[in-house]
């Protein structure tokens, strides 16, 4: 199969263009690939000079349709013509829908909707702090590796020291324990602990799985101690592990992981498909805890979000993109082990579940050696130059998040992407 092969030395003068406009007027927060995506369509795009790429990143498993789905792009063109924007001070039909949709695919509660994940994160740490206000438990425990967003308090609950640099002192109530080690929280919990916050699967520290045993530890600790057990599902939930939160995957010998239920969830890249939107849910006995006043937001829930939400679910539910996943999760990860034993100097091996995996390359790979950056940065610029997009996770770890309707040919295409590449660095 023949891929389009670029480098960054073949730049284009429209991708040259706009690479200046960001240089002299956009914030330099991100380290950007020296690509220009002009278009894009199901799972793949085009870049401003035609070039097309497989799109194995899903905008950071963001695209739950892929792009520009036809269903999408009608339902906001028919709301945007009805109703865009109505504040909070008012009722509107399609926020209740969503939540009510919503809360059946958890359990008994209610919703709150923002407008991205770090939002629905301080959300829950509002609802923690509330919670134990009287009692004067403010300190909430988070995990080594985390990640949990980018404002102060959701960079002081991440446990990565790299996003904390140069914004000290940090908001005090957080606390890192190691991942995946009960005994280490259960001695971490103090007077002062009101909540514990963990991922299901942890996207940005290298696509680390939760084990069953820890989960169920966790909820018998939050029982024990009258602790809320926050839930970051804003990655790894919406199907993307093939249920709509992945503890019921990692549960998978529990129906919809019914013995085990967080107190809150977060939620937030694929429930908007691409459209900005964010929510978490609140568990039925701590559902009313945040009251009138007590937090609030301009465009968190509006008409237009909630309509592509509602369209999200209803599309995964028709299709069955649910066993899509799992479907399509199975054959990608049985083939990438398949790679990983042709090629065991290049991949140390294969994490996650679903549509959310890891490929652990090398640290130390000789072909790459003279280029000081992380063999996970100059891995994804070669899956570039091959034709394909994937997102970076560390020193070492290159994550699939594809779309949740990505077909078989797609999976297959994307397998000889990597092939291609792996056999390139080895020859």
């Amino acid at each position: 199969m023949s891929h389009n092969k670029t480098t960054s030395a073949s730049i284009s003068e429209t991708n040259h263009a706009v690479q200046s406009l960001f240089n002299d007027y956009v914030v330099p927060t991100y380290g950007r690939f020296p690509l220009t995506i002009e278009r894009g369509e199901g799972s793949q795009v085009w870049d401003v000079d035609g070039r097309r790429y497989l799109d194995m990143g899903g905008g950071i498993a963001v695209n739950a349709l892929g792009h520009s789905h036809p269903e999408l792009v009608e339902t906001i063109s028919n709301q945007a013509a009805t109703l865009t924007h109505c504040c909070n001070l008012y009722y509107q039909p399609l926020q209740g829908q969503l939540a009510r949709a919503l809360v059946d695919r958890i359990g008994p509660g209610k919703c709150f909707f923002a407008n991205s994940g770090a939002e629905a994160n301080e959300g829950m740490f509002k609802l923690a702090r509330k919670y134990g206000h009287e009692e004067g438990r403010y300190e909430i425990l988070t995990c080594m590796q985390s990640f949990h967003g980018r404002t102060m308090a959701c960079i002081a609950a991440t446990g990565q020291e790299k996003v904390k640099q140069g914004f000290s002192p940090m908001m005090p109530g957080f606390r890192h324990v190691p991942f995946n080690n009960l005994e280490a929280m259960e001695k971490a919990i103090s007077p002062s602990t009101v909540a514990i916050m963990i991922e299901g699967i942890q996207g940005e520290g290298g696509i680390c799985s939760a084990d069953s045993s820890y989960l169920r530890g966790l909820r018998s600790l939050c029982d024990k101690h009258r602790l809320l057990l926050l839930w970051d599902g804003v990655q790894c939930g919406h199907y993307r592990t093939g249920a709509f939160q992945s503890y019921s995957s990692i549960l998978g010998d529990e129906k919809n992981g019914s013995s085990f239920l967080p107190d809150a969830i977060s939620m937030a890249k694929s429930i908007g498909g691409g459209f900005p939107f964010g929510a978490f849910w609140v568990r039925e006995p701590y559902q009313d805890i945040l009251g009138p006043g007590t937090h609030g937001t301009t465009f968190g829930g509006n008409p237009l979000g909630c309509s592509v939400a509602l369209k999200i679910l209803e599309v995964i539910e028709r299709d069955q993109l649910e066993q899509n996943v799992v479907e399509m999760g199975c054959l990608l990860a049985n083939k990438l082990k398949a790679l990983a034993e042709r090629y065991p100097g290049l991949i140390q091996g294969i994490r996650g579940m679903g549509l959310m995996i890891g490929i652990v390359f090398n640290p130390e790979i000789s072909a790459l050696a003279d280029d000081p950056r992380p063999v996970s940065l100059q891995m994804v610029e070669r899956l570039h130059a091959h034709g394909m997009l994937t997102i970076p996770s560390g020193i070492q770890v290159v994550r699939f998040l594809p779309a949740l309707n990505i077909t078989s040919s797609e999976v297959k295409e994307a397998l000889s992407i990597l092939n291609d590449t792996l056999e390139s660095i080895e020859s």
